[in-house]
């Protein structure tokens, strides 16, 4: 903020151009100063009387080119702010505050300052328009990507990877453009929160037929701050669209994946069925063939003591010893089976 005195004298009976003539920054050195130009503003502050505000008004606004001003009694009438909040060629808005005789450099100071943060909030408050503008064709086109994947969800036509792979990507969009947006919508807010409250301290007096600033501010300021919050508003609901959508896709993979359990497990028990039948066919060829061996071996036996003179029958006794041969087998591959059931069951101590 630079700050210069008036010349002596000066009021707003003079030409506007004279009055400011050789005070005035210009364009070049605005464009000079180093950093980001947020505002320009010539605040020009006069001693005036107020007793008739509607007449200081009509000088303020010729002094400031004529058009149309808005302009507001602050606190109890101690000051008039009359502006257009509009950039002049040079770069720079212009404000004029009338202010009665005698006024202190303390409250002149002070309302200089709430009037000059007052629009500077304001700008900064509006950064957050264009943010969400640039944002409008994204969110439209990811609102849309998560329409067709919802719709894709229901329909069962498309794999879960392609699903999980087509909402991945819109999920990463959308967290990048929040990532990126979120702050400055975030101050956009708390700017919009400065705004409201420098306007209440204000103290604004509307003068008949002239627009106050705190009027100009909502008029202009509240259909940015609602464009700014709708678009925070559809980002956080596209965040949780995208949740969601990603509980509807797992709970389809996990049921899915039951099925494919359930598949895989009756493949087991029917593999485990078809092994227990075949255990038995062979078990029963393997007590037939253990069997005929034994058989054999009693035929050879009888034939030997038939020869040794004994009065045996070999086939005879071949024959009546089928049965008994028959049950001792079977009951031999019984006790196996018992013991290796046993074994498998754990470790058991010895039997009293």
């Amino acid at each position: 903020m630079l700050v210069q005195p008036l010349p002596e004298g000066v009021g707003l009976g003079a030409v506007q151009p004279d009055l400011l003539s050789g005070m005035l920054l210009s364009r070049e050195w605005l464009a000079q100063i180093p950093g980001r130009t947020m505002a320009a503003v010539q605040t020009v502050m006069v001693e005036h009387p107020l007793d008739d505000a509607p007449a200081a008004l009509a000088l303020a606004q010729r002094w400031l080119g004529g058009g149309t001003v808005v302009a507001s009694l602050m606190g109890h009438g101690h000051s008039l702010a009359v502006t257009k909040f509009k950039l002049r060629d040079d770069g720079f808005e212009r404000m004029l505050v009338l202010m009665p005789p005698g006024t202190t450099e303390t409250r002149a100071g002070r309302v200089a300052q709430r009037l000059l943060e007052l629009e500077i909030y304001r700008l900064m408050a509006l950064r957050g328009l264009p943010v969400a503008k640039s944002l409008a064709a994204p969110l439209a086109e990811a609102e849309q990507a998560l329409a067709d994947v919802t719709a894709r969800l229901e329909g069962h036509q498309d794999s879960e990877q392609v699903l999980l792979d087509t909402l991945i990507s819109v999920a990463a969009k959308v967290e990048r453009a929040t990532a990126a947006s979120m702050y400055r919508f975030s101050a956009t807010e708390a700017y919009d929160g400065l705004v409201r409250q420098r306007i209440t301290e204000l103290r604004e007096k509307a003068i008949p037929g002239t627009q106050t600033l705190g009027e100009f501010m909502q008029r202009r300021l509240s259909p940015a701050m609602a464009t700014v919050a709708a678009t925070a508003q559809r980002l956080n609901a596209l965040s949780a669209r995208i949740e969601r959508a990603s509980s509807l896709l797992r709970t389809r993979v996990d049921i899915a994946t039951e099925q494919q359990n359930q598949q895989l497990l009756a493949k087991l028990t029917r593999g485990q069925e078809l092994q227990l039948n075949l255990q038995s066919t062979v078990e029963g060829l393997s007590i037939a063939a253990i069997s005929y061996y034994v058989i054999s071996l009693v035929l050879y036996g009888g034939k030997a003591a038939k020869a040794a003179g004994l009065p045996l029958n070999p086939e005879m006794l071949a024959g009546a010893s089928i049965p008994l041969v028959l049950w001792a087998v079977w009951k031999a591959t019984q006790r196996v089976h018992a013991r290796l059931h046993g074994s498998s069951g754990g470790h058991k101590g010895p039997q009293p």
